[in-house]
């Protein structure tokens, strides 16, 4: 069960009087604040939370940090004020996001990081080893051009868990295969609009000299994917990106994307509210939890599109 932040004001004050305890029974109240809901990865993130809360009994009061890690710290406040019995947290920020950590754990309700991590430590981690999605991107790449090649890298919102640790497992398989070339890298912040409008920059730029993209999420992938087919050079050049979301999924069984890495986002939302739940019953958890990514390619893509 899920409610918004239209009624967090009110849900706000009622605890302060009564109590969450009071308000709600025994079913356990869970707040849950989320990086960017125009985002497909944490969509389904959402969406399995939702159905594992319902299956357990348990109530979601879900936000929309929309990117800003200041308005994620913000939410925890309201979620600590409102005396709920956990927080699930999909960080915004490594750095900036970890005040809300602090914040929970101050006021001594349990907070799981889920998907993406923080500086300070969580009560507990739910999530995936991103570097190694970059690195299994970047050995994908390697093994397509016979480790020799000009590359470009889309970074994710930078400062984010998984732009940092991805960034840092694609540099290692560069760094061991020197055949390949880095020649450009920039932001796209996980955005499908803005990796069009940057891929269509470096291909006014680079032109022919590209021979591969690697887009840290598949958002930016198929952004940059459209720039490549209607400049007519997506032929020439190898793609990947990350997460395997449903559009990439459909472009490589369709030949347009080559790879794409999945990621796991509703075994990890499923298991986040167990861990929780788990917490909240004090009941044994892992402390961290980490599920593999796996390269997606046409040769297995039907298995994912089940």
């Amino acid at each position: 069960m899920k409610r918004r932040g239209a009624l967090v004001a009110a849900l706000a004050m009622g605890c302060a009087l009564q109590g969450c305890a009071e308000r709600h029974g025994a079913r356990p109240v869970i707040g849950v604040s989320l990086l960017n809901l125009s985002n497909e990865l944490i969509v389904t993130l959402d969406k399995s939370m939702e159905e594992k809360a319902r299956q357990l009994g348990v109530e979601l009061i879900v936000n929309d940090a929309q990117r800003s890690a200041e308005k994620q710290v913000q939410q925890v406040e309201s979620f600590v004020a409102q005396k709920v019995d956990a927080i699930i947290l999909n960080p915004c920020e490594v750095e900036a996001s970890s005040p809300a950590v602090e914040k929970a754990l101050a006021a001594g309700i349990p907070i799981v990081n889920v998907n993406s991590e923080t500086k300070t430590a969580p009560t507990a981690f739910v999530g995936s080893r991103d570097e190694d999605s970059g690195k299994i991107a970047m050995e994908y790449l390697a093994q397509r051009l016979s480790g020799k090649g000009n590359v470009v890298m889309m970074h994710g919102f930078m400062g984010q868990a998984a732009q940092i640790k991805r960034d840092q497992g694609a540099r290692e398989i560069l760094g061991k295969t020197p055949g390949l070339k880095l020649i450009a890298e920039q932001t796209a912040e996980w955005d499908r609009a803005k990796a069009m409008t940057l891929m269509e920059n470096w291909i006014q730029s680079y032109g022919g000299r590209i021979d591969a993209v690697f887009a840290q999420n598949d958002e930016m992938a198929m952004g940059a994917l459209i720039a490549l087919e209607q400049a007519k050079m997506k032929d020439k050049i190898v793609m990947v990106g990350v997460d395997a979301i449903p559009d990439a999924l459909q472009a490589v069984r369709d030949g347009r994307l080559d790879a794409t890495v999945f990621q796991d986002a509703r075994g990890q939302g499923t298991a986040a509210v167990e861990t929780a739940v788990r917490i909240i019953r004090k009941e044994p958890y892992e402390k961290q939890l980490f599920i593999p990514f796996q390269l997606v390619t046409k040769k297995n893509v039907a298995d994912f599109l089940k």
